[in-house]
């Protein structure tokens, strides 16, 4: 396997990208990192051919050392620096995007940002969308090179690439323990030729010979962050026993090739074709496998090899949901399990309008509700009656002529008021679909199923004329909150 891929026009990355989350802001003494005598040890990575190197707004220092690198290294033009905007939930603006992406750029110390990769946390609110269009900007004037997305679901990938957002990249959880990549994110990188960057590809350490035959850890004997959430993972796809069985058929495949767990377990994950490269974290200076990632890429596959490893994800549970959904839906798979350490709040997407006793309304905002005298939802007593819903923000028509994106983007929308009145997206007893032309009908349904399965609420679909053009699917909703 080569060394390196094409992730994008002009952006050659390592298959093999080395990640810096372990990066911290002080030493165990208490004295801060020194960017230039850390930057070093990032040389030897280079030499080796591991020349792409992932960070984030709140990976400590990483993007100062990394950028320290960089500027120094004989050879700094072939490094690639990747970086993320992890922005909290709420309103974006362009300010601070702006803001955001020139604290990056003085930090790493470059005129543009190799690959910026950016994730939102609630998607009801349409301000991650604003987020995306506000750093396209940035990218047409030169501070991006490439953009990203890390954590995001298929849903919400393809509202973002029909949208117009040049996406090349959706950073996401993927290993032989969690393959929801190879679900419908898979479809949908694709359809737009968008290419996944694994991470958790060793879950933590889990997926290495150190935990062959070891006896299953308490809660309180799990010594890291990592540890601790990737635990929930192996919990969540069916506990200790099938996770041993397939360490041991990793163990005999890796054996068959002379290399380790770890060289079988990311290998693995290249086979998949929608994978331009994997994530692997470093402690740099303190814990280096520079040599033992280097066989990653020497390592051929053969069918038996990945038949006797389908064999042993086929005793595992699926991980269950889409790519991200750790982040964003119960169960909570992180390190906690729940937000409590990475949110404090996510804040209402409307602000409900009392408008007589036990009656309240929201407003989205369109021109069209002013216009014609009607708001988004009306919650009467504990009902909640949503009005006919296009994929409209602002001025903008969302989801471009796919009317998969339309419809995720709708229902969006239409979650987005119940929750601001106080309800959910469970809480929904009927939906009424209208599709511009029939030849949809089935797409936007099967979207309305993976949004509504569980829930079931009785539904109505029909073919009607709709007003606005390029709006292929409108839906109205009526929900009942608890008493």
């Amino acid at each position: 396997m080569k060394m390196t891929t094409t992730l994008a026009p002009g952006l050659e990355i390592s298959r093999i990208v080395t990640g810096l989350w372990q990066i911290a802001d002080m030493e165990r003494d208490g004295s801060t990192l020194d960017p230039k005598t850390t930057s070093k040890f990032m040389e030897a990575y280079a030499l080796e051919g591991f020349t792409s190197f992932d960070m984030a707004d709140h990976y400590g220092s990483s993007e100062i050392i990394a950028g320290t690198f960089k500027n120094n290294y004989e050879h700094g033009s072939q490094i690639r620096l990747f970086t993320k905007w992890v922005p909290e939930p709420g309103k974006i603006n362009r300010s601070e995007v702006r803001k955001a992406i020139e604290l990056a750029l003085t930090r790493m110390q470059q005129d543009s940002v190799d690959l910026m990769q950016f994730h939102a946390w609630h998607y009801p609110d349409p301000s991650w969308l604003d987020g995306l269009f506000y750093l396209k900007e940035l990218q047409e004037e030169g501070l991006i090179k490439h953009l990203g997305v890390t954590n995001f679901d298929s849903a919400h990938l393809r509202i973002a690439l029909a949208s117009g957002i040049p996406i090349v990249s959706n950073q996401v959880c993927h290993s032989v323990i969690d393959q929801r990549a190879n679900g419908k994110m898979l479809d949908v990188c694709k359809k737009y030729g968008v290419k996944i960057l694994a991470f958790g590809t060793l879950a933590g350490g889990f997926l290495t010979d150190r935990w062959l035959g070891v006896k299953e850890p308490t809660q309180d004997e799990l010594k890291t962050w990592s540890q601790m959430k990737y635990k929930r993972f192996i919990d969540a796809s069916g506990g200790w026993e099938p996770y041993q069985n397939l360490l041991s058929v990793l163990r005999k495949v890796a054996d068959k090739h002379s290399v380790s767990i770890a060289n079988i377990a990311s290998r693995y994950i290249l086979e998949n074709d929608a994978v331009a490269g994997v994530i692997i974290g470093a402690r740099l200076g303190a814990s280096e496998h520079i040599t033992d990632n280097k066989k990653i890429l020497s390592i051929d596959l053969d069918t038996i090899d990945i038949e006797a490893i389908k064999g042993a994800q086929n005793m595992l549970k699926p991980i269950h949901g889409d790519c991200g959904d750790e982040y964003r839906k119960p169960p909570f798979l992180t390190a906690s399990g729940d937000l409590s350490h990475h949110l404090k709040t996510i804040p209402q997407t409307f602000t409900p309008v009392k408008s007589r006793t036990n009656r309240e309304q929201v407003f989205s905002g369109t021109v069209w509700e002013e216009f014609a005298g009607y708001c988004r939802a009306v919650k009467d007593g504990n009902r909640i009656h949503v009005s006919g819903t296009t994929a409209t923000h602002g001025e903008e028509m969302i989801g471009g002529t796919d009317a998969a994106a339309q419809t995720h983007f709708v229902i969006d929308k239409i979650e987005a008021a119940i929750e601001s009145l106080g309800g959910s997206l469970a809480d929904v007893v009927r939906t009424r679909i209208f599709v511009n032309d029939l030849k949809d009908w089935e797409v936007v349904a099967r979207a309305h199923g993976e949004r509504f399965a569980g829930i079931n609420p009785a539904n109505t679909l029909v073919e009607a004329r709709l007003v606005g053009e390029g709006y292929l699917v409108e839906i109205e909703a009526e929900a009942v909150t608890p008493a």
